[in-house]
């Protein structure tokens, strides 16, 4: 079972689409298990950013992503990473598949709503840097059987 760590950054939470990115992943199968709101502090973000440190767009990211508050989430599900990816659509909304939530509600790369793990690897990582291990919870679903094969 994959866990990605996913995002709606402050350009979603402004626009109000917090729900319509909860319903996307609840409708593709996905289970939600850790969920908070909250305002980014400056050292969580250079944290989580740090593989861009030193790149031009690095510190306009810090200030975007501490500029408002944060819908922060854990889904889970298998396969979770390329699906979240999948219904989020390319990191460049003009790129992205129509039907994504890209596609749908955004414009430009800088302003592309979510943040969504992009490797197995990197989700364990991003889920311990935004989550306490009791902040998540483990649970089945009763419809867990007719969405998951195993």
């Amino acid at each position: 079972m994959e866990r990605s760590l996913v995002l709606v950054k402050p350009d979603g939470v402004q626009r109000a689409l917090i729900g319509e990115v909860i319903a996307r992943l609840e409708r593709r199968g996905l289970r939600l298990v850790a969920a908070k709101f909250i305002q980014v502090s400056k050292q969580l973000a250079e944290t989580h950013y740090a593989i861009h440190k030193g790149k031009a767009f690095y510190e306009g990211l810090i200030s975007y992503i501490t500029s408002a508050p944060v819908m922060a989430m854990v889904w889970e599900g298998p396969n979770a990473i390329a699906a979240i990816r999948q219904t989020m659509g390319s990191t460049r909304p003009t790129e992205a598949a129509p039907g994504s939530l890209r596609h749908d509600f955004a414009l430009e790369v800088g302003r592309n709503l979510t943040h969504a793990s992009d490797s197995v690897e990197n989700g364990a990582s991003e889920v311990a840097l935004w989550f306490k291990p009791e902040e998540l919870v483990n649970w089945n679903r009763e419809i867990d059987e007719w969405i998951f094969e195993k």
